[in-house]
C-alpha cells in the first residue's frame, strides 16, 4: 500500500513539470529568443533554446519538422502578433516543442 501511495504521489508531481497548452503570440524578440504568449487571460514569456523542436501541422493532421528559420517566418511576422495560435510544450520556462499550423508554399 505504501509503494502504491508513493508511486501515485511521484506520478502527480511529474505531470507538473511539463505542460502542453494552446497559446496566442503576443510578441517575439528575435535577439533574446523569447516569445511572449497569452494563455487564456495570462501573459507569459518563454525562452527558445537550441533544443526547441518546431513542427508544422497541415489541414490533414500530418506533421512535418520545421527549422528555426522556418519558425521565424511566422513568429517574426508583425501581422501574426495577437493572431497566431499554436501549441507549446513547456519545461522550466523554456519551450520544448512548438506545433504550428503549416501554410502552403507558393
Amino acid at each position: 500500500m505504501r509503494k502504491l501511495l508513493l508511486s501515485l504521489i511521484f506520478l502527480f508531481s511529474m505531470t507538473g513539470l511539463v505542460t502542453a497548452v494552446e497559446v496566442t503570440l503576443v510578441k517575439f524578440d528575435k535577439d533574446k529568443k523569447e516569445v511572449r504568449v497569452k494563455e487564456g487571460e495570462v501573459e507569459k514569456t518563454y525562452k527558445i533554446t537550441d533544443k526547441t523542436k518546431f513542427t508544422g501541422v497541415d489541414k490533414n493532421g500530418d506533421a512535418k519538422e520545421m527549422t528555426y528559420e522556418d519558425a521565424l517566418k511566422g513568429l517574426g511576422n508583425a501581422k501574426a502578433e495577437g493572431k497566431l495560435k499554436f501549441d507549446v510544450t513547456v519545461k522550466e520556462g523554456a519551450i520544448v516543442e512548438a506545433k504550428m499550423k503549416a501554410r502552403k508554399k507558393n
